[in-house]
């Protein structure tokens, strides 16, 4: 839809129809895991089993706004249907109560002025009724000053419908000019990436805005929805935690002038600390992301969201570049919008990281085999398939509290150096005297 109406580049559609096609087999087969925010935004929770349905009727220009279409189109039409009809039968019982339906002789003499003229039937009524609210005059009906009950009816029936009239038309106004109206043009990479960036692991998506005007303050938050088991055994099926963005200015604020690539760097405090490649496919947790803002060209505070899946996360890629200069301004390439190329990186987790680079610089009696240390369990870690109870390394910025000792034997001489551990560098202060 969005191509027809010159929105998306051809380009585009095509680039993401083959992603979709080029997707590996472990995402189509899970494609059924639950989630709670869908690739369009939409909030997916099925509300069962509410007893206390009359608290939606409190507020009913709310539910009327949240109601499909459809069922918005079929109350505003039976609202004016249903008023007409009912001051059509007011109409014709004055008419009925004052005399003015029975039939007279043309030839003789006129009778009493009726309530209203020209009503000799219902269908005359509720043609008048319609005349009245809707304020459409043709002149051959009018009400007289016979009856004051008609004048009554006829304030009534104009207060009310003026009160129908502004309530329908605010709520399609208000449907028509909802804030996720503009989210459409709002897109976000169909994949994450989680790819190497200054030296440390990052997760990383793409967003841009279609449109040319701009989304005033504009702000990102991410959040990792998982399921959490307490101390004392209780399950948490939805815990929140927010990701912090990297942004030097220390907010959550963007300029969406071109398509971004918000990052967040991986490190430690960080919900996706203990992520591994092999890890990854097995986690059960869900990244949403939220960009909030404010509509240039209507000042309304807008909404789009998306989510990210383990299956929708790729380990070791980045995105392609998309901006180009051409004729002293910026052009981009939204056929490349979701693009990616893979790169170096390895399929250890953060923490595994920082940790291994502990080891490696302090010179500790472990020694990596390989594929390094690999998480096994609480409290320990394996190496070459045989895992290792004892306390884990402690990482290389930690200063130890009690230093070791060590003998040293050379030259059939044995003599005792203190090593304090402090960035896993030994200090060999005396071992000069030693070598004479």
């Amino acid at each position: 839809m969005l191509a027809r109406k010159g929105l998306l580049p051809d380009g585009f559609l095509l680039t993401r129809l083959a992603e979709d096609q080029n997707q590996p087999n472990r995402s189509r087969a899970k494609s059924q895991r639950a989630r709670f925010i869908t690739k369009t935004g939409s909030c997916n929770v099925a509300h069962k089993n509410i007893r206390e349905q009359g608290r939606f009727l409190q507020d009913v220009f709310t539910t009327m706004v949240d109601l499909k279409w459809q069922h918005s189109l079929l109350i505003f039409t039976s609202a004016f249907l249903c008023s007409w009809m009912l001051f059509a039968m007011i109409w014709w019982l004055l008419a009925f109560a004052h005399g003015d339906l029975e039939p007279r002789d043309p030839n003789d003499e006129p009778g009493p002025i009726p309530c209203v003229t020209a009503i000799h039937s219902f269908t005359s009524a509720f043609l008048f009724s319609i005349e009245v609210q809707v304020t459409i005059g043709f002149g051959g009906r009018m009400v007289t000053e016979e009856c004051p009950a008609a004048i009554t009816v006829l304030i009534i029936q104009n207060i009310l419908g003026l009160i129908i009239n502004a309530v329908m038309l605010g709520c399609v106004f208000m449907k028509t000019a909802q804030a996720n109206r503009r989210a459409e043009t709002l897109i976000f990479s169909r994949n994450a990436v989680i790819a190497p960036r200054n030296g440390r692991p990052a997760f990383m998506f793409r967003v841009g805005d279609l449109r040319k005007s701009m989304i005033i303050s504009a702000t990102v938050q991410l959040q990792v929805i998982r399921r959490t088991v307490t101390a004392e055994g209780e399950v948490i099926p939805v815990c929140q935690l927010d990701i912090q963005v990297e942004n030097p200015l220390r907010s959550n604020g963007i300029f969406l002038v071109s398509p971004l690539i918000i990052s967040h760097t991986i490190e430690r405090g960080s919900p996706l600390y203990e992520l591994s490649a092999q890890s990854l496919a097995n986690e059960d947790l869900e990244i949403i992301v939220i960009l909030e803002g404010v509509v240039e060209t209507t000042g309304i505070s807008m909404q789009a969201r998306t989510s990210y899946t383990p299956e929708e996360i790729l380990w070791g890629r980045r995105f392609v570049s998309i901006i180009t200069e051409e004729d002293a301004r910026y052009s981009v390439d939204y056929s490349k919008f979701g693009n990616t190329v893979p790169v170096r990186m390895s399929s250890l987790s953060a923490k595994e990281l920082d940790q291994t680079r502990g080891v490696q610089e302090g010179g500790s009696d472990v020694h990596l085999q390989g594929w390094g240390l690999v998480r096994a369990g609480r409290g320990g870690f394996r190496r070459g398939g045989r895992a290792c109870e004892s306390s884990a390394p402690q990482p290389w910025y930690i200063q130890s509290e009690k230093p070791d000792k060590e003998v040293v034997e050379k030259k059939g001489q044995k003599k005792t150096v203190q090593l304090e551990v402090i960035g896993r560098q030994t200090e060999e202060d005396g071992l000069g005297d030693m070598s004479d």
